[in-house]
């Protein structure tokens, strides 16, 4: 939760929120600057969850059922794309980064999140080692995502970057923070 309140207030205008979850990010988004949210959660029992604040939300929110691979937005459709810690789950994360480069405008900005690979060798050993059991213990997420790296090969440049382990167990506390066009 710390890290929501450094990222969610980046995004503004028509934003997609990709793995809106049980709304974890609502209460940190600017409400005056968010003209509409597109809230893209596949799992009706996440949206059960959320119902309560996205009752309380100050802007409208349209929940969108389809995976990240397969976003239903018309090309150029967001200013900014919201994702936190959803694409380690995500199977195809490349096909998902392209959805969201083609459903942002011209210039539109990518608001991200993520834990993923670590730069110690060490540390990062033991994810690659841990991630087969930890993929099918965590419901498809992986620990050893090289984040940046699937931002570049997506077409996307990193505008700001940001990392830090976060307090806990090193091979899941990598975090990756920033923005991208």
């Amino acid at each position: 939760m710390r890290q929501r309140p450094k990222v969610v207030p980046r995004a503004a205008g028509r934003v997609l929120e990709v793995g809106f979850g049980s709304g974890l990010n609502l209460p940190f988004y600017d409400g005056a600057r968010v003209d509409r949210l597109w809230a893209l959660e596949p799992s009706d029992e996440m949206w059960e969850l959320a119902r309560d604040e996205v009752s309380r939300a100050p802007f409208p929110i349209e929940r969108l059922t389809a995976e990240a691979e397969g976003i239903p937005l018309a090309d150029g459709t967001a200013d900014h794309v919201l994702v936190t810690y959803a694409l380690c789950t995500v199977p195809d994360a490349g096909a998902a980064l392209t959805e969201i480069r083609r459903v942002l405008v011209s210039g539109g900005r990518l608001v991200f999140c993520e834990h993923g690979a670590a730069p110690e060798p060490h540390v990062r050993r033991w994810q690659d080692r841990l991630d087969p059991l930890w993929t099918r213990l965590a419901g498809g997420c992986h620990l050893n995502r090289p984040i940046p790296e699937l931002l570049e090969r997506s077409g996307f440049r990193i505008q700001e970057l940001s990392t830090m382990y976060l307090p806990g167990w090193k091979p899941a506390t990598y975090n990756i923070w920033g923005t991208a066009v």
